[in-house]
């Protein structure tokens, strides 16, 4: 069968088709649609050829969203096509074309095997892999298959697996602070002198604002990118083909290309970096986009550099045209975070999957996946992701995140579903975010402590309480707020734990100020809210077909 993507593109081959010996099979993944990609150097288009494949089993795996299969097989095709418009051979395989696929649930393996056997090139080329899986099983292929694997460093990022591995030699706990210090004055981003711009190394401080009552007020929109023709043919490919997936594509709206990605950043510099230290956590009922960037996507298919990123926030700022602590802030989520979590990822895997230090057993609530709840801050944000396949980062930490932590949601669950649901989900940013900073099953090597909060702090930084049927200061009674309970819950299962603990001990120690007989009401009130919410779960023998046992449940 011929896609047709190869009916507009006749240089998009197929196995059938007499094509030239490729000395190189150039192997580009959904998330390295890097241009100037190190797999890339000394590519020959007399002898040469790139392999994309589309493959069933990435989409079904977790049971990802539409708006997230969208965002990567859209992507994918339009740096397909970008590829062509060089005059290089692609041998790209869309969805269900395969010439050897017999049923839905192709694996990308499967589909590299399979392809090995037809053009037998002299070798692999590839990027190292994104994901420890595929790093551990794409290789395994080639071997099976007697061709070499030759594998490149990402130059995506600053730092190297290897980087990060000789900076935590030897440390017992891994800090984001110490580890962006001296990347910062490695790659001497935001330093004069040796010494940090602005005479401190962070503005957290200074980033903690709320709106008031007032609000944001009025914003600019983001950039928009209207469907073009590659765009509306996977959007039409989707709603057939993955009709039962959760989200629907009607808001889909993402930059699907370097040229857009490049757009959105010089959007973001323009419009909302200004501001967006101080707001970027706070939250405001009905408006997914505030003064974030909208760029996690692009970055992490790779469509845009993070040093093209951190350099425009920094000319902003030496323009006079960005405060320090908003620049600072932007530039510790990129060279700072993005670059930890990473790094801890490659140093934990594949271990850090099985973590569950805080002995967590709740299946995750149905509410994840349909948003119905009368708690206004988890619809707010539950909603919006499966509309928009996006909420920001206090939005997963905060409200969906701590939710779960609070109700002891088992890790590889609430794991496979923020794998599932956001467009810029890839497995070495998502896993230790969730399974070390939100719910903290690492036990503390990534961050000091839990990031468990009352419903209390919901109300600060945003407008949600004041329109939901629940008050965030009443634990126990007809109003009481399920984070509050299950806030003091919390802190009561784990106090033995907690309680001496150097930077959460006062939290915990908060405990001794309620009486016995309100600790076990509260105790009583918790049970009954996990026994309801695991009553809505959907059993595992239930899964959609081919979904991997640790997934997230989906309620049919």
């Amino acid at each position: 069968m011929t896609s047709d993507a190869q009916v507009r593109n006749p240089q998009i081959s197929h196995p059938k088709i007499s094509q030239p010996k490729i000395r190189n099979l150039v192997v580009v993944l959904g998330d390295q649609l890097d241009a100037d990609s190190a797999a890339f150097a000394g590519f020959d288009p007399a002898c040469d050829a790139v392999w994309m494949a589309e493959v069933a089993h990435e989409a079904t795996q977790v049971w990802s969203t539409k708006a997230r299969i969208a965002m990567f097989l859209a992507a994918m095709r339009h740096f397909r096509d970008a590829l062509i418009a060089r005059g290089w051979r692609v041998e790209y395989r869309a969805l269900d074309t395969h010439a050897f696929a017999t049923h839905a649930l192709t694996t990308l393996e499967a589909a590299l095997a399979a392809d090995l056997a037809v053009f037998k090139p002299e070798r692999v080329v590839a990027v190292q892999p994104g994901e420890w899986r595929l790093a551990q099983s794409l290789p395994q292929v080639c071997r099976d298959a007697g061709v070499d694997w030759a594998e490149r460093p990402d130059l995506h990022f600053y730092a190297t697996p290897d980087d990060f591995a000789d900076w935590a030699k030897g440390r017992k706990e891994l800090r984001l602070e110490y580890f962006y210090r001296w990347l910062r004055k490695r790659e001497e981003v935001l330093i004069e002198d040796g010494e940090p711009v602005g005479g401190q190394w962070n503005f957290d401080a200074d980033n903690r604002g709320t709106f008031g009552k007032q609000g944001p007020g009025m914003l600019p929109a983001p950039r928009a990118f209207p469907a073009d023709a590659v765009t509306r043919e996977v959007i039409e490919l989707i709603t057939a083909r993955f009709a039962d997936h959760p989200g629907t594509l009607d808001r889909f709206d993402w930059p699907l290309t370097t040229a857009q990605a490049q757009q959105a950043l010089d959007d973001f510099i323009e419009h909302r970096l200004p501001l967006f230290g101080r707001y970027q956590d706070a939250i405001w009922s009905g408006e997914p986009w505030l003064y974030h960037s909208r760029l996690s996507a692009a970055m992490n298919l790779k469509l845009l550099s993070p040093r093209r990123a951190v350099d425009a926030a920094v000319a902003a700022w030496r323009a006079g045209r960005a405060p320090i602590e908003a620049v600072e802030g932007f530039v510790r989520q990129i060279l700072g975070w993005r670059e930890f979590v990473r790094g801890v990822y490659w140093l934990r895997m594949p271990g850090f999957l099985d973590d569950n230090a805080l002995n967590a057993d709740q299946p995750l609530p149905a509410l994840f996946w349909t948003g119905d709840t009368q708690m206004a801050c988890m619809r707010d944000a539950l909603r919006q992701t499966l509309d928009l396949g996006y909420s920001h980062h206090i939005q997963r930490l905060m409200v969906t995140g701590l939710f779960a932590l609070l109700l002891g949601v088992r890790p590889r669950e609430i794991h496979a579903w923020y794998l599932a649901v956001y467009v810029d989900a890839v497995e070495w940013a998502e896993l230790p975010n969730v399974l070390g900073m939100s719910q903290y099953a690492d036990g503390g090597k990534m961050v000091s402590k839990p990031y468990a909060a009352s419903g209390q702090y919901i109300k600060r930084m945003s407008n949600h309480c004041a329109g939901c049927r629940f008050d965030p200061a009443e634990a126990l009674g007809p109003k009481a707020c399920p984070f509050t309970t299950l806030y003091w819950d919390f802190l009561d299962r784990h106090a033995a734990r907690f309680r001496d603990h150097p930077r959460a001990g006062m939290q915990w120690r908060n405990l001794d100020r309620l009486a016995p007989e309100r600790i076990q009401a509260i105790r009583e009130r918790a049970a009954n809210l996990r026994a309801a919410l695991a009553a809505t779960a959907v059993p595992a023998s239930d899964m959609p077909e081919g979904s991997v046992s640790t997934a997230a449940q989906i309620p049919r």
